[in-house]
């Protein structure tokens, strides 16, 4: 599991000179005790560490500039207790690099009625200090999440460590490797991309090396370890005796092992966070990763099939962003339909490579031909993705920009047995229906290929756009198609 709480978002406060000594010795007071409960609060991913109250434009710029260089600082949480003339702020926003959420809250949740006096509302000026605050962001077009409430609200805390989440998914990208196993699958365009667009947008690389390299890798494996992981298979999985040592296809397993020391060996070697192979260019290997791509998931790395370095990148981030909540998130492709019109539903699936965090129950370990790409049987696991609330997204590239696009989905539980489809499985509705739904996706361009969560929801996503300066489109549950239409003319029109 990826710790999170080895980041920290800094808890910053605004004032001034202008109230006196005691004035801004409550505002440290308070700010502290706001930072305190907000980093102890139940659900909080992250560290949230306060930093003392600044004054003036010198402390301003320098804070935000120790935020830019602090390698573990993942964003700042700003509050203006006081009013905090926004010019003071000019050169410090000018330079900030990480993400910045405004909590427009005050210390106290009630006005006090019978005492309060010009004392108190000097001190507690968060509604118009916040504004003045609002505006040179707005002014200076900076991105950021603006939530309001009081800092003890549990909707308030929900929507911060929300953002907190998306901010280290953003953090996690920045300097990121991607291998690129061989290359895109021929023809295919939606896999495709500007990979130095996205290393100048997004902060990670996408390099292509040779199946040859790979290979090598794989070749080293010992023995050895080999047989330790295929105990390991045997004590985590259900595995027919044929598979098992002494068994007829026993062989397939062993070389499904040997290729998962070996590509894993070579992504730490790399110093990787996700790669993508192809069924196209697998010379010198015996079998398609299947079992490898779906444990390596399961570890926290981001994998996408047929070289789409696009949806690898996303599944890392969902992999971080989701980490210590229940429900996983892994590589997912729109498949085939049921279109039954009292119970329409999409069959999400892959050739082999879905991760098995999305399992429920004991996943199978079985070997099967594949029926293409011309190599031995691979070893997968098998099982069905339990329902409930999910999202499928996409990133594609729009010639002029990325769009990021999600579906809301309700996963359902299997109604029928699959004997004869050996692959890892969802069955899912699409909101706000099938019909509007994929139709919806198709106008949007979204690929077929997406990355699928159990635990993220769109808020998570949205803030994760709005950090990263993507195009969001959400279809869910309110969705109207001519709506959605409309949104998309109007984002071509705003991004010419």
């Amino acid at each position: 599991m990826i710790d999170l709480k080895a980041f920290e978002v800094w808890f910053i406060t605004g004032s001034q000179h202008l109230y006196g000594e005691e004035t801004l010795k409550l505002v440290a007071e308070h700010s502290q005790q706001i930072a305190k409960g907000l980093d102890g609060a139940a659900g909080t991913p992250v560290r949230v560490v306060y930093k003392p109250v600044v004054k003036t434009p010198e402390e301003i710029y320098a804070t935000l500039q120790d935020a830019n260089t602090t390698a573990n600082c993942i964003g700042i949480i700003t509050w203006m207790h006081t009013f905090s003339p926004a010019k003071m702020w000019i050169r410090g926003l000018s330079i900030l690099q990480k993400p910045m959420l405004h909590l427009h809250t005050q210390f106290n949740r009630d006005i006090p009625w019978s005492s309060i006096d010009m004392d108190f509302m000097n001190l507690n000026q968060s509604a118009h200090g916040d504004r003045e605050f609002g505006f040179i962001v707005s002014r200076m077009r900076k991105n950021r999440k603006v939530v309001v409430g009081h800092w003890q609200d549990p909707e308030v805390l929900g929507q911060i460590n929300a953002w907190a989440r998306a901010a280290a998914g953003w953090h996690d990208w920045q300097g990121a490797k991607f291998a690129r196993i061989g290359d895109n699958m021929r023809y295919v365009a939606v896999t495709e991309g500007d990979k130095v667009e996205a290393e100048l947008k997004f902060g990670y690389s996408v390099n292509t090396y040779g199946v040859g390299d790979l290979v090598k890798v794989i070749d080293s494996i010992s023995d050895d370890a080999i047989n330790e992981l295929l105990t390991e298979y045997e004590a985590t999985y259900t595995m027919a005796a044929d598979l098992q040592k002494g068994g007829a296809k026993h062989q397939s397993v062993y070389d499904a092992a040997k290729i998962e020391l070996g590509l894993k060996k070579f992504l730490e070697e790399g110093g990787f966070k996700g790669f993508t192979d192809t069924f196209e260019d697998l010379h010198g290997m015996i079998q398609l990763p299947g079992i490898a791509a779906q444990r390596l998931m399961a570890a926290g790395y981001g994998f996408a099939g047929e070289g789409d370095w696009k949806t690898a990148a996303l599944v890392r981030a969902f992999k971080v962003m989701g980490s210590g909540l229940k429900g996983g998130n892994a590589f997912m492709e729109d498949y085939t339909y049921h279109f039954d019109p009292n119970n329409q539903l999409v069959l999400g699936s892959h050739m082999l490579e879905i991760d098995a965090s999305l399992a429920n129950g004991k996943a199978a370990l079985e070997v099967h031909p594949l029926g293409i790409g011309g190599k031995a049987d691979p070893a997968r696991l098998v099982f069905n993705v339990a329902g409930g609330a999910a999202l499928n997204a996409s990133i594609v590239d729009m010639g002029n920009r990325f769009r990021l696009l999600i579906n809301e989905v309700e996963a359902v539980e299997p109604q029928n047995d699959l004997p004869n489809l050996p692959v890892a499985r969802v069955l899912w509705k699409p909101y706000p229906d099938m019909k509007t739904g994929c139709a919806a996706w198709i106008y949007a361009g979204g690929a077929h290929h997406t990355a699928y969560s159990q635990n993220l929801t769109a808020e998570h996503l949205q803030d994760f756009a709005d950090i990263a300066g993507l195009e969001f489109i959400r279809i869910g549950k309110e969705t109207k198609l001519d709506q959605l239409r409309n949104e998309l003319r109007w984002n071509d029109a705003s991004y010419k």
